[in-house]
């Protein structure tokens, strides 16, 4: 079975314009790799957590910030690696300064028997859908499409 993941597409709007909170993944392998990096923040779950459940804990747990407002689904998409990704919508703000994510250990550098931890998220920024389109894993631009649907009826 495919490994499944569960994240939270949090966005605001800035004068009338949406915009996408997106986490770059921290650790050596990511350190230099901007586009098509990016990510909404999301985690993996077993069979026996709700997806919307596990999206609210790995949301606070890669940012610090709980997200208590009602969520919107998404759907779901394949990454290239095979990994299933469920994805809601959150309409709320985020100051990128208060970032605070857990950390993992890894051996680095590789094959030196020592074990460093790094943030598993070592920034945040807040982008326009065009900017995040860039930015964002390509497995999951189709969020973003189906964000500005969901939007495109409302106002701020």
């Amino acid at each position: 079975m495919p490994k499944r993941s569960a994240g939270i597409l949090l966005y605001k709007y800035d004068a009338d314009r949406i915009r996408v909170l997106l986490v770059h993944p921290g650790g050596p392998f990511w350190s230099n790799r901007d586009f098509g990096a990016w990510s909404i923040p999301k985690g993996e779950y077993n069979a026996d957590e709700q997806p919307d459940a596990a999206a609210r804990r790995e949301f606070l747990e890669e940012t610090g910030i709980a997200v208590t407002g009602p969520l919107t689904p998404l759907g779901e998409e394949r990454q290239k690696g095979g990994k299933s990704v469920v994805a809601y919508a959150s309409e709320s703000d985020f100051d990128i300064d208060r970032l605070r994510s857990n950390s993992f250990d890894m051996e680095w550098p590789p094959r030196s028997g020592r074990t460093q931890s790094f943030p598993e998220v070592d920034r945040a920024g807040w982008f326009t859908l065009a900017d995040a389109r860039a930015k964002i894993n390509p497995a999951q631009r189709p969020f973003l499409d189906r964000l500005e649907e969901l939007c495109s009826g409302s106002s701020p």
